[in-house]
């Protein structure tokens, strides 16, 4: 049987969501979301489905949801969701506190539902693929740069795309972040536009993330340096360079995993673990340790 579903929020994210659901066999789209009529009644014909404009009449409907809306709403629907007992992907950030991420997620337990954080990142094939390589990382170097688009200017670039990196980084390093440091700027707008961080972690290994929205050309690099190797991904290209010694010489391969798209393999791992009551990769205890790392970043780099 299909998991019957939903998508709260259609806007750039939200089409692909509905788009998806609509395609794939293990789910059943029910309605899509926008308190936007036109934009709502557009997408509904296009998949087949209802249009909503009030996401609390189609919770009794659905067995989960997609929250695709902007940050400020997730804590508010996500928890009336919850409460009827949906399971949730939930678009990252998770909240825009820890405070709020620490409620849903203790309603979720309480009442079993599945909080899977929209971490796209994790399901790059590139990403996934670099894991077997990945050992014992000792720096981390990450590069997520963006032309200025216009789009999310309403919450700061770390929100935005740093938030992707540290979550990346904090699964590859499983000890606690000992200390942060952290320069940005506000520059075409008002939040932070450009912004350098800098993570000390437990076990001596350290991070540094770059992120900005103002560069001439999108890129999405991440490096990672351990003993004796060396790991390049282009998360763009979904490509791995991987350096590594043989006797006295450095040697390279390059390593291009199977294309995919990494919405789609997200929610169907979301569909998943609805239906067999798994865990997701990004639960909201992970959703929840990447916001709390990028808000201590942009405490710093206010004060």
């Amino acid at each position: 049987m299909p998991v019957k579903v939903g998508v709260i929020g259609v806007g750039y994210l939200g089409r692909h969501h509905a788009r998806i659901y609509s395609e794939i066999e293990e789910a059943e789209l029910i309605a899509v979301v926008d308190i936007d009529k036109t934009k709502a009644d557009a997408l509904a014909k296009e998949y087949n489905c209802n249009a909503i404009y009030d996401y609390r009449e189609i919770i009794d409907r659905v067995d989960a949801l997609s929250i695709v809306t902007p940050t400020t709403n997730h804590y508010s629907i996500a928890y009336e969701c919850l409460r009827a007992g949906k399971d949730l992907l939930i678009e990252k950030p998770i909240t825009e506190t820890v405070e709020e991420a620490e409620e849903l997620i203790k309603l979720s337990k309480e009442k079993g539902c599945i909080i899977q954080v929209g971490h796209l990142e994790r399901f790059n094939p590139a990403i996934l693929s670099a894991a077997e390589l990945i050992t014992e990382p000792l720096f981390i170097e990450s590069e997520r740069m963006s032309p200025f688009l216009g789009r999310a200017t309403d919450v700061d670039v770390t929100l935005d795309l740093m938030i992707h990196d540290i979550d990346i980084i904090l699964s590859l390093i499983d000890v606690s972040v000992k200390d942060i440091k952290a320069v940005g700027a506000k520059v075409l707008t008002e939040k932070i536009d450009v912004a350098k961080a800098w993570l000390d972690f437990e076990n001596g290994c350290t991070a540094l993330s770059t992120v900005s929205r103002l560069s001439p050309e999108k890129r999405r690099v991440l490096k990672i340096f351990q003993k004796e190797s060396y790991i390049a991904i282009d998360y763009q290209q979904s490509e791995i360079t991987h350096y590594y010694m043989s006797g006295e010489k450095m040697l390279s391969e390059v390593i291009r995993p199977e294309k995919k798209e990494p919405l789609k393999e997200e929610l169907k791992d979301f569909l998943h673990c609805v239906k067999n009551r798994k865990r997701p990769r990004v639960s909201a205890k992970e959703g929840k340790n990447a916001l709390e790392v990028v808000l201590k970043i942009n405490e710093m780099i206010r004060s």
